[in-house]
């Protein structure tokens, strides 16, 4: 079975893109915080990309990738009409979604992206949603007027000042859990030093908080360990176990080491893939 690329949207030009794929038996059942994994071939690396949207009724997910490697850098090369060779899923834990009030939704990068699936699920069932989104400038800003569409509050910040608070979405958060005391939950998704940076504010104020861990996943079913976290001093698979985990019981300096572990493999691949491309294009 191949699944066909219907829309591509180039987000950010070079960096960040969307693609809306023809996946009924995904979408039928995929729910906020799910994730796919997915090959561009046959012999391609299996990567796990969180589901950013979906329509049950036309069959559809919609996922958002940064290109930081060899396998996002070829699928980044894909266009409309062209087809993924493997679409897994839905894979992990939902979002545990309830009616609880005012809930505050993190985002920072791409995990803007999947920060608005899991806004929306709550929005849905009745939750007050603040959605905080952050960037390094104006023109790295997801998803806002998404988010707009069903959140009262979007709050933004950059960190050059160029819209919305000039500083970090931390500046923003601790501002607002000064002001309110009702939140009940914060969500957070996005870069690992993002999400410790929210963990940390909320902690003194004693405020759940979730974060969706990008640990580096190979099988996705539990099966190879390659996703092994350490959550309140237990040994979790974040494929099985998560994605989604308290923040506050996190071991983050364990997580960064080991999604740098394989960097000197990532870039040998990604510069043999950028040589052939050259090569490619000087035929």
């Amino acid at each position: 079975m191949k699944y066909r690329i219907l829309k591509k949207t180039v987000l950010i030009p070079g960096q960040t893109s969307l693609l809306v794929i023809d996946a009924p038996h995904v979408a039928k059942k995929a729910k906020p915080g799910n994730f796919v994994i997915l090959r561009t071939s046959e012999k391609g690396e299996r990567i796990p990309l969180t589901i950013a949207d979906c329509d049950p009724e036309a069959g559809t997910i919609t996922i958002v990738f940064l290109v930081v490697g060899k396998t996002t850098a070829e699928m980044n090369t894909f266009e409309e009409g062209q087809s993924l060779h493997d679409v897994c899923g839905p894979l992990g834990r939902p979002t545990h979604i309830e009616k609880q009030g005012t809930v505050i939704c993190v985002g920072g990068g791409t995990g803007v992206a999947a920060m608005h699936h899991i806004a929306k699920g709550h929005a849905a069932i009745g939750n007050h949603v603040v959605a905080i989104v952050g960037a390094r400038n104006k023109d790295l800003l997801l998803f806002c007027n998404e988010l707009g569409s069903f959140c009262p509050e979007v709050l933004i910040a950059t960190d050059d000042g160029s819209m919305g608070h000039h500083g970090f979405v931390t500046d923003v958060l601790k501002e607002r859990l000064e002001q309110d005391k009702d939140v009940s939950e914060v969500v957070a998704v996005g870069p690992v030093p993002m999400m410790e940076a929210v963990s940390k504010v909320t902690k003194p104020f004693g405020v759940k908080t979730t974060v969706s861990l990008n640990a580096i996943m190979v099988d996705g079913i539990g099966m190879c360990g390659a996703c092994r976290c350490t959550v309140g001093g237990e040994t979790k698979f974040a494929c099985v176990d998560g994605p989604e985990f308290d923040g506050h019981k996190v071991d983050f300096g364990e997580l960064r080491l080991r999604l740098g572990q394989f960097r000197d493999q990532e870039k040998q691949s990604m510069e043999l893939f950028q040589h052939k491309c050259h090569c490619a294009e000087g035929k």
